[in-house]
């Protein structure tokens, strides 16, 4: 691993933050870049901070993300989710790190998977595919798995029968299994 020590430049924000308000900027060496592949057409970074450390990485979309978990032999599912017909957000989901990356399709939030969390973890993903079923509490579950052919309490078998519709929205799912 290469590493390098760098100043961070620090100036006064303009334009209409507020009083106090800071930009930090970091100058990166083109190399490392060239390597990301980060070029002028693609330059799109996510960044991550834990508490104590920043890391950079080239943002990937759906289909870039896939191929590179796929080629690691992951498990990998598509997961689209729509409003009636239009499609909200694509979920890439691997299965075998419990890692996802979600694209949203519409500006709308209350429509999106997530909201505004536009980074979600597999705890985040677990919780909206079990919203998107039956309560697991709820009176008649036994009678409602067996009409559904589901033998178990099992967010992703439910939503394979049911595409995730709910009475209350008109947002439902499908999911699609990547080889």
């Amino acid at each position: 691993m290469e590493r390098r020590i760098a100043k961070v430049n620090i100036s006064t924000a303009g334009g209409t933050a507020g009083k106090g308000a800071r930009t930090c900027k970091v100058t990166l060496p083109t190399s490392w870049m060239d390597t990301v592949g980060i070029s002028a057409e693609e330059r799109e970074l996510e960044l991550s901070f834990d508490g104590e450390r920043i890391v950079l990485s080239r943002f990937m979309n759906c289909e870039k993300y896939a191929a590179k978990k796929l080629e690691k032999g992951h498990d990998v599912s598509l997961f689209h989710y729509y409003d009636g017909d239009k499609l909200c957000t694509t979920i890439c989901a691997d299965f075998t790190d419990e890692t996802l990356l979600v694209e949203n399709h519409t500006s709308d939030l209350v429509k999106t998977a997530f909201g505004n969390n536009s980074l979600p973890k597999w705890g985040d993903f677990q919780a909206f595919l079990e919203d998107r079923c039956i309560q697991r509490g709820r009176a008649g579950l036994k009678e409602y798995l067996d009409t559904i052919e589901v033998g178990e309490y099992d967010p992703l078998q439910i939503i394979g029968k049911t595409h995730g519709r709910m009475a209350e929205d008109s947002q439902w799912l499908k999911m699609e299994k990547l080889k």
